[in-house]
């Protein structure tokens, strides 16, 4: 009964930290190991989508989508000051777009949502050509039908 009772108080410890947070859970979330690789790859990036002084419009979300739909893993500059708008926007583009937070510096989001996997299609029939003619193969026919 020991056990049970400490485990419980643990489960409760750690659903007490998790609501202290910077981001919200979400379906989405990655392990550590998955955000540092995807921190390093994101190292070199460029910002795609620039958000400006307006916030977050419907077309900045599209933008960012259609990003995202082609290049899986993003970076986003945020123009402003204000902190607490910048958090606000990470999480109302990670849940609308169903993408995951990887990294907030300053005014800098990194956001990855993997790719769809592509549909397969099958492979188009293949027609053969028939066969080419060689030299003698010609003259032959042409023998044959007494032309020459």
């Amino acid at each position: 009964m020991f056990n049970a009772q400490l485990a419980h108080n643990r489960i409760c410890r750690a659903s007490f930290n998790i609501e202290h947070l910077k981001f919200n859970i979400q379906v989405n979330t990655l392990t550590p190991s998955e955000r540092r690789a995807l921190r390093a790859r994101a190292h070199s990036l460029h910002p795609f989508v620039m958000v400006g002084n307006a916030g977050l419009t419907p077309a900045v979300l599209k933008e960012i989508d259609i990003a995202l739909k082609s290049h899986e893993l993003i970076k986003i500059r945020m123009l402003g000051e204000d902190r607490v708008a910048r958090e606000n926007a990470i999480d109302t583009i990670c849940d609308s777009l169903d993408a995951s937070p990887v990294q907030v510096i300053g005014k800098m989001l990194v956001v990855y949502r993997a790719a769809p996997e592509p549909e397969k299609k099958a492979p188009p029939a293949v027609r053969k050509k028939p066969p080419r003619r060689n030299k003698r193969s010609h003259q032959t026919r042409l023998a044959a039908s007494g032309k020459r």
